[in-house]
């Protein structure tokens, strides 16, 4: 099967044949996409569990023995199957972009394949997110998966992401610097990152209560924050040139995280009227 084929159906698979989405989707170049499928793509072949052909994916001889599922997934997999069997190629992305549009909303390749279908092209302009106000807002990626964090960027119109870790890595997948960069880039969203911003690894260690917390944050507005007035300029001239910025570390909640310093650094700064909003 082709890979596009298959990233399409397992697409339709997720969003309409289960409860709980085993992918999360964003939408790309030909539709909704999954990053996450992929690295676990490449994760099987490393194992040799799947043989990656030039246009093609296949489960190889231990790829298949290991391929055991309950009765009802089979069942729901084959009943999918038999649904689908004759949609493949252009008609299959067309048949996705009907009936889930906001995921064409950055497609390449809409307007050749809905040619004549108003409806349908109206639908996906219709599901494309406004571009947000010009300012500041923070979003962490803790309990978030890649996917899930992009389409809260998109939702929130948010056009630059400004990465405030001092070391961008993490061990959880789409987060370290060049996978977010690139997931940036691929919709539209520019990245940048300030690690003068950041907070060293040793400063976070042994950080319990919440007035551990409010005393690290003290210290970083008052004694480091005022140091860092080049990367603070640079934030308020993306703000300037009319862009959204999306300040993002770690944590969830903004009030164990930084990057609350520097939106509040930033509001002041800026002469905003408004309160950062946390995503």
């Amino acid at each position: 099967m082709a890979s596009l084929d298959f990233q399409k159906l397992l697409f339709l698979y997720c969003q309409e044949a289960e409860e709980i989405p085993t992918y999360e989707f964003v939408p790309y170049r030909y539709g909704g996409f999954s990053f996450t499928s992929y690295a676990d793509k490449r994760h099987l072949i490393e194992r040799e569990l799947l043989a990656n052909d030039d246009d093609a994916w296949t489960l190889t001889q231990t790829g298949r023995a290991m391929g055991a599922m309950t009765r009802p997934e089979r069942e729901r997999m084959e009943q999918f199957a038999r649904q689908h069997a004759g949609l493949r190629g252009d008609r299959l992305v067309a048949e996705a972009y009907r009936r889930h549009p906001y995921y064409a909303i950055r497609s390449e390749i809409a307007e050749r394949l809905l040619t004549g279908e108003k409806d349908t092209l109206a639908a996906v302009t219709a599901a494309r997110p406004a571009l947000g106000p010009p300012g500041i807002c923070t979003i962490g990626y803790q309990g978030r998966t890649f996917e899930g964090y992009l389409n809260i960027l998109i939702h929130h119109g948010v056009t630059l992401l400004c990465d405030v870790r001092r070391n961008p890595l993490s061990r959880k997948y789409g987060f370290s610097k060049s996978t977010l960069a690139r997931g940036c880039v691929g919709l539209g969203i520019r990245y940048e990152h300030l690690p003068e911003l950041g907070i060293a690894t040793e400063k976070r260690r042994g950080l319990k209560a919440p007035a551990d917390y409010d005393a690290l944050f003290a210290v970083y507005a008052r004694e480091w924050l005022p140091r860092q007035m080049e990367a603070l300029t640079k934030i308020q001239r993306w703000v300037e040139e009319d862009e959204r910025v999306a300040l993002t570390c770690y944590e969830r909640l903004p009030e164990l995280c930084h990057r609350h310093c520097v939106a509040k650094a930033m509001e002041k700064k800026c002469g905003l009227s408004f309160t950062p909003r946390h995503l």
